[in-house]
């Protein structure tokens, strides 16, 4: 799997070359400090995954303009603008491997970078003057900034269902993948149902993306995932797993669950919650669901004729399903 997986990285690196000197270009700034913080962002790593979907989308709809990096860049500084609030928010020390920019420019500096890469998002969103990009990418960020509060307010909630955990993961992850496929899409100019077939796509596969990261936060290398094993839920973050393991597990069990996250050190939590999550198959189970929304967005993909993009897009979701870090 690792080959293979190497194997689409390495069909994709001229699109990232691309895509990274964009990133570069575009974030123009006489703020040193945004460019400090932007540079340790950008430099610690990531695997550019909504901009590529973006160029991918566009290509695949018929759209061959020059300055489609550019616009590809929109979804990254989005991105990057919620992982520095992220941080603050959950106080984290690390990302990717590497000291998060907060501990190093501290919460207040973090915090500005961020909305500043929001608003460079936007104003490269505006120069594309379509009216249709820039209502898919208000919605986007409605939607977004909905999903971060939703977490933080389901933050420790030991009762937090299914459903809840679906809604927050929707807004906060998979409505960006979906804007950025939904977007090359309007730029290809394709009918309606195309539009929709491509914003759907995007939609079931970042939901993929995070129930594959959440399932990783038990699963995962630390020394890949660059965060110790059961780091979120340490955070308060309840995700799928955990969510179908309580729901299965002893009054006993349950109590002793809301006792560990309270008061635990991550080391001791995994060692507690690993068990029961093998137990009662909460792995398997949320690998299910995973396999399920990869599968509803390469159905997704049945409405466009064969190109080298419908290949990538077919291969990416199996990598993203299959993925280790």
């Amino acid at each position: 799997m690792k080959l293979r997986q190497k194997m689409i990285l390495k069909r994709l690196e001229p699109d990232l070359a691309r895509i990274n000197q964009a990133l570069s270009g575009n974030l123009a700034t006489h703020v040193k400090l945004i460019s400090q913080v932007w540079e340790h962002i950008r430099l610690s790593g990531g695997k550019r995954i909504r901009p590529l979907l973006f160029l991918l989308s566009a290509r695949m709809c018929g759209c061959r303009e020059d300055h489609l990096p550019e616009i590809a860049t929109i979804f990254e500084y989005l991105h990057a603008a919620t992982l520095l609030h992220d941080d603050v928010v959950d106080a984290a020390t690390v990302r990717r491997g590497h000291s998060s920019a907060n501990t190093i420019w501290g919460n207040q500096a973090v915090i500005l970078v961020g909305d500043f890469l929001l608003s460079k998002a936007l104003s490269i969103a505006v120069a594309t003057k379509n009216i249709r990009v820039m209502e898919v990418l208000a919605q986007t960020t409605t939607f977004m900034a909905e999903g971060e509060v939703l977490q933080l307010v389901n933050t420790g909630r030991l009762d937090m269902t299914e459903a809840e955990y679906f809604d927050v993961i929707t807004r906060k992850t998979a409505k960006l993948m979906a804007a950025a496929c939904q977007i090359g899409a309007l730029l290809g100019n394709v009918e309606p149902a195309l539009e929709q077939a491509m914003a759907a796509f995007g939609l079931n596969l970042g939901i993929t993306f995070q129930l594959v990261d959440d399932i990783l936060d038990f699963t995962g290398d630390p020394t890949e995932m660059g965060k110790p094993v059961c780091n979120d839920l340490k955070e308060g973050k309840i995700t799928l797993p955990f969510i179908h393991a309580l729901a299965q597990a002893t009054p006993a069990e349950q109590d002793r669950l809301r006792g560990l996250i309270q008061e635990s050190d991550v080391a001791t939590l995994a060692r507690e919650v690993l068990p029961l999550l093998e137990k009662y198959g909460a792995i398997a189970y949320a690998r299910q669901k995973a396999q399920q929304f990869t599968r509803a967005a390469q159905e997704n993909l049945a409405a466009f004729a064969d190109s080298p993009e419908k290949t990538l897009f077919l291969e990416i979701t199996d990598y993203l399903y299959h993925r280790t870090a």
